[in-house]
């Protein structure tokens, strides 16, 4: 799985990387454009400014795909795509983008994007947009092995609350009337996990659904990613919840978004480390987006003891190569020290295992 492939700024040799290991299928968690205007000084650039027209996120496509590592990992394999906010604009939630643009405007920008988006994608017909609206949610079954629902984040969700960032105490992450799927998706969704089946039933979507600053985070207040599920706690609990209750067999959420490598317990409470493990989650960084990174993120040595459900994490540039069994799931964080330069080798940061039936992850 991979993600966060933004061309400016860095080059796409994870794509190269993910074409030599002839996977079975490549999931991919969003952003695969970056919708921003060409900057001077990144190791390349787009062409023209920020893009609004359904010519102008034709031609951005165009360019993205031109890339010969990108070619090589679609010749590879099959894509299994969901999109994020740069497909769009950045961190915009429903109707809403991040400038105050009137929604009536807005939607003609997320029109053409969507257009362009379904004219370029490895996507079935039923999702063909009508205007600024378009079906991306879907199941796909492999056998009795995986039951994969891919879900939508961004076109049904509440606008962020408090001006979205990270906010402290913020009334708003914890209204029960906010949502990230919106009311059809989730009941959509909750359906399927009732009639899930498979060993493995996986959620492919955008943002982390773990709390990443858990010493923070209580019931009353906290502080929250307002663009993440931490943002839409009751939502996540409702999801969490759905989970539990129907007994889903073995849950791995996948999600990306953020730039960092991340294995995770989604725990019923992140803010008491005892309570119960629902499942796990996979959320792999950037293919490019933002440069070469570093060994691990500023501030991982001030969270890393408050966050027990974090098994492993990284911020180099990469993907995860996940394997799968009727016994176990095993996920290897695959890292490339630079993406500025291109053709560097990728090695495996670390690796998560799960076992089929038990809830949480270990390093292997």
């Amino acid at each position: 799985m991979c993600g966060c492939n933004h061309y400016e700024t860095g080059y796409f040799t994870a794509f190269r990387r993910i074409a030599e290991e002839q996977f079975d299928f490549v999931i991919h968690t969003g952003d695969y454009i970056y919708e921003d205007g060409a900057r001077a000084g990144r190791v390349r650039q787009h062409r023209g400014g920020e893009i609004f027209s359904v010519v102008d996120y034709r031609n951005r496509y165009a360019l993205y795909k031109s890339d010969p590592d990108l070619m090589a990992a679609h010749a590879s394999a099959p894509f299994v795509v969901t999109w994020d906010d740069h497909e769009v604009d950045n961190d915009y939630a429903g109707d809403r983008d991040e400038h105050g643009t009137p929604p009536e405007v807005f939607l003609v920008r997320r029109a053409a994007a969507y257009q362009a988006y379904f004219e370029t994608m490895p996507l079935r017909a039923s999702a063909v947009p009508t205007g600024p609206s378009m079906r991306l949610h879907r199941r796909l079954l492999f056998g009795n092995l995986i039951d994969l629902n891919l879900l939508d984040t961004r076109q049904f969700r509440s606008d962020q609350g408090c001006g979205g960032g990270w906010v402290t105490n913020c009334a708003a992450a914890h209204d029960t009337n906010r949502t990230m799927l919106g009311n059809d998706q989730e009941r959509w969704l909750f359906d399927n996990l009732a009639s899930a089946r498979a060993t493995w039933t996986m959620l492919g979507q955008q943002v982390p659904t773990f709390s990443r600053d858990a010493a923070r985070f209580t019931p009353a207040g906290g502080r929250f990613a307002m663009d993440k599920w931490d943002g839409y706690v009751a939502a996540r609990q409702r999801l969490y919840a759905r989970l539990k209750d129907t007994k889903t067999p073995n849950p791995v959420i996948l999600s990306g978004d953020v730039h960092l490598h991340y294995g995770a317990d989604l725990k019923e409470d992140y803010a008491n480390p005892a309570s119960p493990t629902i499942g796990i989650e996979l959320t792999n960084t950037s293919a490019s987006s933002e440069g070469d990174g570093s060994d691990v993120a500023p501030n991982w040595e001030t969270i890393r003891g408050d966050n027990p459900h974090i098994k492993y994490h990284s911020a180099r540039r990469g993907y995860i190569a996940c394997s799968v069994t009727p016994t176990s799931l095993r996920a290897d964080f695959r890292i490339l020290d630079r993406v500025s330069i291109p053709g560097a080798p990728a090695r495996t940061g670390g690796s998560v295992v799960v076992e089929a039936g038990r809830a949480g992850s270990m390093r292997a």
